[in-house]
């Protein structure tokens, strides 16, 4: 089976990239704007036209878009995350290749959850910032398209290559540079949003998966369990082997004037630890999907035979193995 990878070089696409590498009977070609894609494209300025003739050429069985980008404004979120897509799709339909399609979405297109529930495929999706809007109209031109496609919609991915500007790299360095400089107290903002994470690796084994189903429609990638952030910081500690203490600036504990220009990270918060606002942000995790959101995966293991493998302390504990490289 001839799998055309979208994509490779990004957080998701690197692991994806290695688990259909590890199936022999997967020949992988990667499409991407790097020197070291099989072919150079770039699908934010790149023509139907020009991938259509890409795809007749290299004739996939199996194409997966793992590109995007989770940084910029608006527009740069649409040129990248919706725009691309549609790229995708028209050339999909032009072209006699008859792939199917494997697009990843991301659960920031569901918005704000209720607490204590399971967000299911089925839920009306209420994005709260522009890049879920962006994945959101993404994952529409794939639904309505026509394809034989999937949209794997995955929640808060974890584990090694954790960018050190998402939450949880964030959580990291704060704590590389409190046990650089000897620091007994970490003090640390935002800490009280609950996420579904899920490792990176998992999703690779997902999107694998679903190369290899005929499922359609829209399938959940989670592990099903909301996690607080403080809880993992809590365990970050432990494999860290981090004995100082820390102090929470946003929670129910907060000490009096924690919310002022003196905190020294808000975990999450897309700004840097200078900004004087950090710690008045509700809940700064930067996805626009408030305190709480935790997924139902039965569709997942219905219809891919998929189930999450490596658990919240092993994706940890790789960050930082990573982050410790920087002592």
């Amino acid at each position: 089976m001839r799998v055309l990878l979208i994509g490779a070089n990004g957080y998701i696409g690197r692991f994806v990239a290695d688990r259909l590498l590890a199936d022999p009977a997967v020949q992988l070609t990667v499409l991407g704007r790097g020197d070291d894609a099989d072919v150079r494209f770039d699908l934010a300025t790149g023509s139907p036209g020009a991938l259509t003739r890409f795809l007749d050429a290299v004739h996939p069985g199996v194409v997966v878009n793992c590109a995007g980008t989770t940084r910029g404004g608006a527009r740069d979120l649409t040129r990248h995350n919706t725009v691309a897509v549609a790229t995708v799709c028209e050339a999909l339909r032009r072209s006699g290749c008859g792939a199917r399609l494997v697009q990843l979405g991301c659960s920031a297109e569901y918005g704000p959850s209720q607490p204590n529930s399971s967000t299911a495929e089925d839920a009306v999706p209420r994005p709260g910032g522009p890049y879920g809007v962006s994945k959101l109209a993404a994952t529409e031109l794939v639904l309505g398209s026509g394809l034989d496609a999937v949209v794997l919609r995955v929640f808060s991915p974890a584990g090694p290559g954790t960018p050190a500007g998402s939450p949880l790299g964030r959580l990291a360095e704060a704590m590389r540079r409190a046990m650089q400089s000897g620091d007994g107290e970490l003090k640390l903002g935002g800490l009280g949003v609950q996420r579904d994470f899920v490792d990176v690796r998992d999703v690779a084994r997902a999107v694998h998966a679903a190369s290899l189903s005929a499922a359609q429609g829209v399938i959940n990638i989670g592990s099903g369990r909301a996690v607080r952030l403080r809880d993992a910081a809590a365990v970050l500690a432990r494999v860290a082997g981090y004995g100082g203490t820390l102090q929470e600036l946003d929670g129910p504990h907060a000490p009096h004037g924690a919310h002022t220009p003196h905190l020294r990270q808000a975990i999450g918060h897309p700004r840097g630890e200078s900004d004087p606002h950090a710690a008045s942000v509700a809940f700064p995790y930067p996805d626009g999907c408030g305190s709480w959101q935790q997924a139902d995966v039965r569709t997942a293991r219905d219809r891919l035979g998929w189930r999450p493998r490596i658990n919240l302390e092993e994706s940890l504990a790789d960050i930082w193995m990573e982050a410790a490289c920087r002592i």
